[in-house]
Formats: structure tokens, sequence, C-alpha cells
């Protein structure tokens, strides 16, 4: 198996955006150190979930303090770029890193994210479909012309190509619709799955794109779609239990907190104020407990990735900082999972 990290970036209240992601930076090249093959960044604006505002600019400095880890993005969201610049920032961190790019692609989240950047959220598919088919087009081809709904372009050159040829490995996410699902599968890049899923619905979704992609001839394996779960490894149950309540119960709160802005976004309210006045309450932390993270010893832990290895998954992403946990124990959770877990699986 292949051992990834993974991470919104989350901005608890009290803590400083620059000392978040050096920590961040921190936590990647420790990977880099304890043998991961890759750590993933996601992206989302105007929100305290993730300060993955410009994952490509955090990507290039954790590039340049690194030399073997590949950096991932999970995902980026088209319809709120001009697909020509995100092919050319990319192919840029593709060249700088010697071509340790991986891009995830996604339709994007919440409302006001497409809010913020005046984008008709009703546009999302369309434009999704139209920024990756531009980007994997100037990837590719030389005076490359284009005529889509929302973006035209005629005969033009990507400056500079790409060091990973025809491009660095694409990734399309698609646990929300079928339409995106279809889509994902005919493109013949593999989909990528993350937190937002039960994990039997993740590997669900994993046996349905494998099984169309074999139907549409790509035959594209599970084995090359990247999985993640909340993965925390201590040792003891209890401890592991201790150490991640609170932040997931953070990670379900925000989540939930934020959906509730038809304007603006919680950035400069108060969880404690809002988590005092709600009315309803999100799933609890036994249900993302059970049912969509890798937490417990390292016995437990190595059990439950042996679950996912024999289900297919050959590609296997921890979301070790979630929901602002203390950077010690982030460390010392990664530590016991390359020296307990990995070894047994790689």
């Amino acid at each position: 198996m292949k051992f990834a990290t993974f991470t919104h970036l989350p901005w608890p209240e009290d803590n400083r955006p620059e000392d978040l992601y050096e920590i961040h930076t921190q936590q990647v090249i420790l990977a880099e150190e304890l043998g991961f093959h890759s750590a993933w960044i996601a992206e989302h604006h105007f929100t305290r979930y993730g300060l993955g505002s410009a994952p490509l600019v955090i990507a290039a400095n954790i590039m340049a303090r690194t030399s073997k880890i590949r950096i991932g993005t999970a995902v980026l969201v088209p319809p709120l770029h001009h697909p020509v610049r995100l092919a050319e920032e990319i192919s840029v961190l593709d060249v700088l890193s010697g071509g340790r790019v991986d891009v995830g692609f996604g339709r994007g989240g919440p409302g006001y994210e497409f809010r913020g950047y005046n984008v008709d959220h009703g546009e999302s598919q369309e434009r999704f479909r139209e920024g990756i088919s531009v980007c994997q087009g100037l990837w590719t081809t030389p005076g490359f012309s284009y005529e889509g709904k929302y973006i035209q372009l005629d005969q033009a050159n990507l400056v500079p190509p790409p060091i990973q040829q025809p491009h660095p490995p694409i990734y399309i996410a698609a646990t929300r619709t079928q339409e995106t699902l279809e889509f994902a599968v005919s493109t013949g890049h593999p989909t990528i799955v993350g937190n937002v899923q039960d994990t039997d619905d993740a590997l669900d979704l994993c046996r349905r794109f494998t099984e169309m992609s074999k139907q549409s001839g790509h035959n594209v394996p599970m084995a090359s779609i990247p999985f993640f779960r909340y993965l925390h490894v201590a040792e003891t149950e209890e401890q592991a239990r201790e150490n991640t309540q609170g932040p997931l119960n953070w990670v379900l709160d925000i989540l939930q907190w934020r959906r509730t802005f038809q304007q603006g976004s919680e950035v400069y309210e108060h969880l404690e104020d809002w988590r005092r006045d709600r009315t309803d309450l999100p799933v609890s932390y036994d249900h993302l407990y059970d049912k969509r993270a890798v937490i417990g010893t390292p016995e437990q832990c190595l059990a439950k990735i042996l679950e996912l290895k024999n289900a297919g998954i050959e590609i296997f992403g921890g979301n070790f900082a979630f929901g602002g946990m203390e950077d010690r124990k982030v460390r010392q959770s990664m530590e016991l999972f390359a020296k307990k877990v990995m070894p047994h699986l790689g």
C-alpha cells in the first residue's frame, strides 16, 4: 500500500494562520521522513473549516522544503478558477517540484464559497467539466483551441509544459451526484474519496466507479483510487478517544454551522455562541468514530486498514491534523502509525 496525509488546514479561534501554515509544513516534512508517499491539501474559501484558499501557493512552500514526497490537491475547484491560469500554475508547480504534483479536482462545496466569487452554483457542473478539459488540453496539445459555454481558446500554448507526461496525474471527486460520477468515469481518470461519506458508502462508490470504468473500456482499478479517512493512533483506545473527541466534534460543528449562512460566513462569529443557541445537533462523534475514521491502537487501526486493503484499496490517506488537534498529538500519531502500522501493509 501507499500512504498519504491529508488536511483541510482547520483554523479554530485563537490560532494564527501563519502558525498553522508552518505547523502543517513541518508535519509534511515529518511525513516525508517517515516514508509517506504523498500529502494532500483541500481548497476552501471564506471559512475556518480550512485555510486552503490558495492550495497551490501552500503546495509550493512545502515543495521548496521537501525533496521526495508528492503533494496533491484534494480537491481544487475548477469553477472558482480561470482554467488557463489554473493549468499554468499547476504546470509551474510541477516543474519547480521536479514532477511531484498530483491533481485532484472537484465541483466544490457550500454555496457561500461560490457566492464569494460571484459564481452561480447552478453552473458548477458545466464549469467543472470545462475547467478539467481545458487544463488537460493545455497540458497535452500545442496550439490548443477550445469552444465551450464559459471558456473559448484559440491556439493557446501553455508555458511551461509540465514535467510529468502527458500531464500530472488527475483524480476526480464524485461523491455527491451520479452525474459527476458518470463524468469522472468518462475521463479515464481515477476518482478520489474523502471523509464526507461513511466507509461502507465510500467503498460502494469505489466499486460502482470501477465497474462503470470497466464497462466504459477505461478499466481504472480500485487500487488507483486515493481513499481518505480521519486517522489517529495512540497507545490505548482510551487515549485515542480522548485525543480525538474534541477535534472531531469541532469538525462536526463547523460543518453544520457554516451551512446556516446565506450571506457572509462564520469567520468573525463565535462557535460557542452558536453551539449555545442551536436547536439541531449534527451526527455524533461515535458515528464518525465508527463510520468515517480509523482511530485506536496500532492493532485496531491495522485491522481496519486491512479490511480496506482486502476490499481493493491500495492508496490510503489519513487526515491526521483535524479539528485543531495539538501538533504534538498529531506528530505522535503519525510516528506511531509509521512505526507500528505501515510496516505490516507496505
